[in-house]
C-alpha cells in the first residue's frame, strides 16, 4: 500500500522503519500529548503488531511511514485502528519527529490518510483523541474537516495525571 501527496510518500510499515519507530517513541517531545517513553520492550511489541497485513476488520493497527518524497527520508508515522463491526470507524493518529512538525506535513499525511479510510476503505467515520492543550494536533485535525465533538473530562491517564481529551469526528459525507 501507497499513498502519494505533492510533498509526501505513505507506505505500509516494514522491518526496516524500525529505528523511525524507535525515535519517534522515544523521543519526549513526540511523545509529550501521547504517553511517558514506554521501554524499548514495549516499543519493540508495537513495531511487531503493526508489521502484520492489515484489512479494515483487522483488530491490531494500520500503520504508514511519513516520508518526503523528493528525498524519502522518513519523517513520522500514521495510522488507524479500525471498529469495522459494527461501527465502520476508524480512529486516526499520527506522530512525527518533532524537527518536522510545523511544515504542514501533518496535515497533509492525514488528508491523505483520511482520503484513502473514507473512500477505499468504505469507512463511515473517522475519529481521533486528542490531549486537551495540544493546539497543533488540533489544528491538523480541523484543516481536514475533523470538527470537535466534544470534551471527555479525566479521559486519559497521561504520566501519573488524569486529563481531558478532545473528541474529533470526521464523516464520509463530510
Amino acid at each position: 500500500m501507497q499513498l502519494t501527496t505533492e510533498r509526501l510518500l505513505l507506505e505500509k510499515l516494514q522491518p526496516e522503519d524500525w529505528s523511525l519507530f524507535h525515535e519517534v517513541h522515544s523521543d519526549p517531545v513526540s511523545m509529550q500529548f501521547i504517553s511517558a517513553v514506554p521501554q524499548l520492550a514495549d516499543i519493540r511489541q508495537r513495531f511487531q503488531t503493526r508489521l502484520q497485513p492489515w484489512q479494515v476488520t483487522s483488530l491490531h493497527m494500520l500503520c504508514l511511514t511519513v516520508r518526503l518524497r523528493a528525498s524519502g527520508e522518513a519523517i513520522g508515522l500514521i495510522g488507524a485502528n479500525a471498529e469495522w463491526t459494527p461501527c465502520r470507524q476508524a480512529e486516526v493518529g499520527y506522530s512525527l519527529l518533532n524537527r518536522y512538525t510545523g511544515k504542514g506535513y501533518g496535515s497533509e499525511a492525514l488528508g491523505a490518510m483520511a482520503a484513502y479510510l473514507l473512500t477505499q476503505c468504505c469507512f463511515h467515520k473517522l475519529t481521533a483523541q486528542v490531549v486537551e492543550g495540544n493546539w497543533p494536533s488540533r489544528r491538523i485535525l480541523e484543516k481536514n474537516g475533523f470538527r470537535l465533538e466534544g470534551t471527555l473530562r479525566e479521559n486519559y491517564l497521561l504520566r501519573g495525571e488524569w486529563v481531558n481529551d478532545w473528541r474529533f469526528g470526521k464523516l464520509e459525507t463530510d
